[in-house]
């Protein structure tokens, strides 16, 4: 005979689950937990529980609902700051600059790294934060962005608290590689770690499958779910009552990122920007990336495959890609525009993917098909602020993603990226370097060309080999 749930569980949570999956037609599940011995049933229930299981059944019924069908929405060009020409525009961005060091030196400003992913795709086990990407040092990511947090406070006489986003599968991992690391020099009282929430990974018909035996199978909620965590874990709460307002997101897979720039920090508070972005001129017209548009008016990213037919491909009057402001997923937010973006519930969209999942059924090996997930991003917070603020950056200096194993995007171009970039530096300061050299800067050293150009003058140096400055 089939047992009730309603009498043979006396946790009032218990009932509560059982409900839910009774109400969205979770059967095989119910079924599945009757079978299970006591003590593993605790376990599914126990993790049952940590999920938001009737906004998973929301979401999916959402985008079941046919929706009208539309045109194609109108996409242009969005106005955007130029790297500097003119004596003006220089003039301008040393305002800012002056700004945003002034901020920074007034503790205004913290640093959130979205770090919830693993390095499987680049062949590395563990939190892609761990990654080494330093051309001679090996460093890890984690490493390179906490020193140069360190030298930003050491430079303005500044705190700037790190908040890094985990997901439960690295959470512990990551705490214990700083724990170990001693923090890497920055006070332990200022790295926060909070992890994002996790929603079931659905099957197309809608059904909630098993991860393993006791375990639902889950997605992280994307990155656009740090802005909830954040609001969730009570940090935001906690640097906007210590006095912050800024916050300088990035995500953990870019080595070239510059953390808590002053200029863009500066040039987001000149313009009054609830937040603001980082983009780069388009490598060729076929690549694709997200681009920072105008959608019917409003500013926004548009993935590549949203634009009309021929429309990515289009050319200006000068023969240039006509949409060439690429996402670099670098951004300056307001805390308060983040609280107002958790007002009264989580404002940013979900979208829904379509993804190989595998998953585990019973007295059967794992079973691989296609599966839903939903998640949101940090960048549809942008058509939701009054203000924003978009900087265009030189490429090969700020941006260098590390998402594929080999090929573009990889750690061998990161490396060469880095590489070049701090041989630019030694050039700029006067310094001979034989072809083929690796070359290193440690943030703690120099965090910029100026300051590395000081640190250098009136000194003759020639580099004949790997050479690390720290």
């Amino acid at each position: 005979m089939k047992k009730d749930f309603s009498t043979i569980q006396g946790n009032g949570c218990a009932k509560k689950i059982f409900a839910l999956l009774k109400q969205y037609g979770q059967d095989h599940l119910i079924d599945y937990w009757d079978r299970l011995p006591p003590e593993k049933q605790d376990e599914l229930l126990k993790d049952l529980n940590t999920l938001d299981l009737p906004l998973a059944f929301d979401l999916f019924r959402l985008a079941a609902t046919p929706k009208p069908s539309s045109d194609f929405p109108t996409i242009n060009p969005a106005p955007v700051i130029p790297i500097p020409g003119t004596k003006a525009e220089k003039a301008r961005r040393q305002k800012a600059r002056l700004l945003g060091e002034e901020l920074i030196q007034k503790n205004q400003v913290a640093v959130l790294i979205v770090a919830g992913g693993q390095g499987s795709r680049l062949g590395f086990e563990g939190p892609k934060g761990k990654f080494p990407i330093t051309p001679i040092k090996r460093k890890s990511l984690f490493q390179l962005f906490a020193e140069t947090i360190k030298a930003l406070s050491l430079r303005y006489q500044a705190n700037l608290p790190l908040l890094i986003m985990t997901s439960p599968e690295n959470h512990g991992e990551t705490q214990e590689f700083f724990e170990i690391n001693n923090f890497f020099g920055l006070s332990q009282e200022e790295v926060y770690f909070f992890d994002q929430a996790m929603l079931p990974t659905l099957t197309v018909e809608g059904k909630i499958v098993l991860k393993d035996e006791t375990h639902i199978l889950t997605n992280p909620d994307g990155h656009g779910g740090s802005l909830k965590a954040l609001h969730a874990s009570g940090l935001l709460q906690m640097l906007i009552d210590r006095g912050y307002t800024e916050l300088f997101y990035c995500q953990v897979d870019n080595p070239l990122v510059r953390i808590a720039d002053p200029v863009f920090l500066g040039y987001h508070k000149l313009e009054r920007a609830e937040i603001s972005i980082k983009v780069v001129r388009r490598l060729e017209i076929m690549e694709k990336v997200g681009i920072l548009g105008l959608v019917n008016g409003k500013p926004g990213i548009v993935e590549y495959s949203d634009f009309p037919p021929g429309e990515y491909q289009a050319l200006d009057e000068t023969g240039c890609p006509r949409h060439w402001a690429g996402n670099t997923a670098i951004h300056m937010i307001s805390l308060e525009f983040i609280k107002w973006l958790n007002h009264g519930g989580f404002a940013l969209p979900f979208h829904r993917a379509v993804k190989k999942i595998e998953y585990f059924q019973e007295n059967r090996s794992k079973i691989e098909e296609d599966g839903i997930k939903f998640e949101t991003f940090v960048f549809d917070a942008i058509p939701l602020a009054p203000k924003t603020c978009a900087l265009e950056v030189v490429r090969e200096e700020e941006f260098s993603p590390v998402k594929n194993k080999e090929g573009i995007d990889s750690p061998a171009t990161a490396e060469a990226t880095l590489t070049n970039l701090y041989r630019g530096w030694l050039r700029e300061a006067g310094v001979e370097i034989a072809p083929g050299s690796q070359i290193e800067i440690s943030p703690l050293f120099a965090l910029d060309r100026e300051e590395l150009r000081r640190k250098l003058k009136g000194q003759k140096l020639v580099v004949k080999g790997d050479f690390y400055l720290g």
